[in-house]
Order: C-alpha cells, then structure tokens, then sequence
C-alpha cells in the first residue's frame, strides 16, 4: 500500500512539472506565430506598353492656277497677184431725170404667212349647218378597215364657211385613223352652211364639227 501512495505523489508532482511546461511552450509557439511577418509582396504588374501617338497634321490645299493658253499665232500674209483691173465707172450727173415718166418700181413681195387672215372665229351670227348634225351624220361612210379592226371614236374637223356657206380648206385637228379621218373629211367637204353675220353682212368663220364613228352591235 505504501508503494502505491508514493507513486501517485509522484505522478501528480510530474503532472504539474508537465502541464506548466506545455503552457509554456504553447505560450511560446503563439508568440513566434505573431512575430512572424505573414505578409506578401503583391506581384508586379506586367510593363505597360507605350502607344505611339499619332499626330494629325493639317493639309493645306493647293489651288491650281490655270494659265491661260497662248494666243493663236497671227496668219501668214500670202501674196496673191492681182490680175484683174477695176474699171472706174463713170457716173453721168449731166442726164436729165425725167420725174413725169413712169417709174420703174420692183414688184410686190408675194404674201407671208404672217399676215393676218381674213376670217373671223366669233361673229355676231355663227354659220349654222343645214339639215343638222344628224343628218350630216348618216351620211358618213363607215370605212371597212376601220370596222374590221373595231375602231370608234370621234374625229375634229376644222374649216372655214365662206361668205356662201361653203367649206373651204378642212382638216382634221383630232383622229383615229383607220380611214376614218378621210371618211369625216369627205361628209364636211359635201355640206353646205348658213354663212355667219357681222354687222348685217356674210363672213369668214372659222369654224368645227366633230363626226362620230360607232360600232352598232
């Protein structure tokens, strides 16, 4: 039993011993962790490559200056022989102007067709058609190429009345053709017109009808 007790004292005594040495030497190791600098240097950034600087420079324009061509070269004289002689004419101021004969005038220029016509296109009294537009109407020849074909339509004629009625120089100002143009033509020429009146008296008149071409069904 005695054994046994001096035993036990002598573990709790080294329990001690250990325990204070182990404090220390963990009270030394967080010591040293302190103290050591833990801290790291950032890397170095990579070189920065300079960029070349591009400096715009201004450009003057230049202005052309045109010069102007040389002047032509001046002919060359050529001598030509003159072999023809000029007759001097001889003027007889000494002949008796004879102011009482008859004088020898040049003639008449012909008519242009700028002068003014003789005709009028309003007048007090138009030319009236006699028998009427119908009837003039039905007196229009069909012409057989332009029923083939299928043409209608209407067809101007423009003419004058003379001082008799009759009809002088028609012409149509609006066609269709297809022979049509001539068939109206020919019914204006046929008719026969009341002359227009200015101022009590027959005229000149101008004057229009439109003859209709129709296909009956």
């Amino acid at each position: 039993m005695v054994e046994r007790k001096q035993a036990g004292v002598d573990l709790r005594r080294s329990y001690n011993i250990l325990l204070q040495s182990g404090l220390i030497i963990a009270l030394l190791f967080i010591i040293g962790l302190v103290k050591i600098n833990l801290y790291s240097e950032p890397p170095t950034p990579p070189p920065v490559e300079e960029q070349e600087e591009v400096v715009m420079e201004e450009v003057i324009q230049t202005k052309q200056i045109e010069t102007p061509p040389p002047p032509p070269r001046p002919p060359v004289p050529v001598e030509v022989p003159n072999d023809e002689i000029i007759e001097d004419e001889i003027l007889d101021l000494d002949a008796e102007l004879d102011l009482d004969g008859p004088l020898d005038l040049p003639p008449p220029p012909p008519p242009s067709d700028d002068e003014e016509e003789d005709f009028f296109v309003v007048v007090e009294t138009m030319p009236s058609l006699k028998g009427g537009l119908a009837d003039l109407q039905r007196k229009v020849k069909y012409p057989e190429m332009a029923r083939r074909a299928g043409i209608e339509g209407r067809v101007t004629v423009q003419f004058i009345v003379n001082e008799q009625g009759r009809v002088e120089n028609p012409r149509v100002i609006r066609g269709i053709g297809g022979g049509c143009d001539e068939a109206a033509l020919e019914a204006v020429r046929n008719a026969e017109f009341s002359p227009g009146m200015q101022r009590g008296r027959p005229v000149r008149v101008q004057y229009s009808l439109p003859i209709v071409f129709r296909l009956q069904n």
